[in-house]
């Protein structure tokens, strides 16, 4: 099994995270060839929790105009994202002091 940090990105912090967060779950960007079972065992593992339930989706790149008068076209890279919901009653502290 690969190394929780190498499957488990970064959590990520928006508006509609922490709703989510509110409830139970939790949103990570995480490896793109992770499988929900993976993912499930790096997030025990990283905060020691109990997860019931993993969905995850592929979030396409955006088209960007770069350079002078925007004549290099270019693309984001699409990148993968986890939601996590855990066992009632537990939470995650994903940051201290705020």
């Amino acid at each position: 099994m690969r190394d929780p940090y190498q499957i488990i990105e970064r959590p990520l912090l928006t508006e509609k995270s922490m709703d989510l967060s509110h409830s139970g779950k939790y949103t990570f960007r995480v490896a793109d060839d992770a499988n929900k079972i993976e993912i499930a065992e790096a997030i025990e593992k990283m905060y020691k929790v109990t997860v019931t339930k993993v969905n995850t989706m592929t979030v396409r790149g955006k088209m960007t105009n770069r350079g002078f008068r925007m004549r290099q076209k270019g693309k984001t890279p699409d990148w993968k994202k986890a939601i996590v919901t855990l066992a009632p009653g537990q939470t995650i502290t994903l940051f201290e002091g705020l």
